[in-house]
């Protein structure tokens, strides 16, 4: 059983709906006290990243899901979802996140565009496999997923399962043993996305 996290800041409607299509029970869960009664937490988020943690810290939300994490089952951070999970953002000042991926978040750098691209990065996008973790089972090298992204993840290589290029080429999937983070929003991409979400309930 799925844990969706409620944190007053996801998408979760589609989300659960992207679950029930797949055929995999999920539930979308408020209390911090519950969720360690799951196999697995979904971790979705849309807005803007120091809003987010504060929602998380209200009620010890944060702890639960580090306490999860540090348990060894598996969490998928989904657009802020995984951006949460690195170690800090510098969306409208500084602000610390829950440390379970190291890295950080930044906006796209417009100095290194060849063109006058626009922010937010919007639409769809080609994810390039870095590593091919289990989540990537049955995809090819390269496939299309939905993007709605103005900052995104900057880490060591080693953090790095997927890339996707606007303007530069920057990290859209991230993982750090059993935690595992999409920029794109599976949940919203079709054949593609659902696969990536039945890999992760499969693990």
């Amino acid at each position: 059983m799925t844990a969706i996290i409620d944190y007053n800041m996801g998408n979760l409607a589609s989300v659960k709906n992207a679950c029930d299509k797949i055929g995999e029970k999920a539930e979308i869960i408020g209390d911090p006290e519950k969720i360690k009664r799951f196999d697995k937490i979904i971790l979705p988020g849309v807005g803007a990243f120091g809003d987010a943690m504060e929602h998380l810290r209200a009620n010890g939300m944060d702890e639960s899901i580090i306490s999860f994490a540090q348990s060894g089952k598996p969490i998928l951070g989904i657009c802020l979802g995984m951006q949460l999970l690195l170690e800090s953002s510098s969306e409208f000042g500084d602000h610390k996140g829950l440390c379970l991926i190291p890295g950080s978040v930044v906006k796209f750098d417009k100095t290194k565009f060849q063109t006058n691209l626009k922010i937010p990065h919007m639409g769809w996008n080609e994810l390039f496999i870095k590593k091919r973790i289990s989540l990537f089972s049955g995809l090819d090298d390269a496939f299309y997923l939905y993007f709605v992204h103005s900052y995104h993840a900057k880490c060591d290589e080693k953090y790095i399962s997927g890339e996707s290029y606007y303007g530069y080429d920057f990290a859209s999937a991230i993982y750090n043993e059993n935690i595992y983070g999409f920029q794109p929003h599976p949940e919203k991409s079709h054949d593609n996305g659902l696969l990536i979400l039945k890999n992760f309930m499969g693990i």
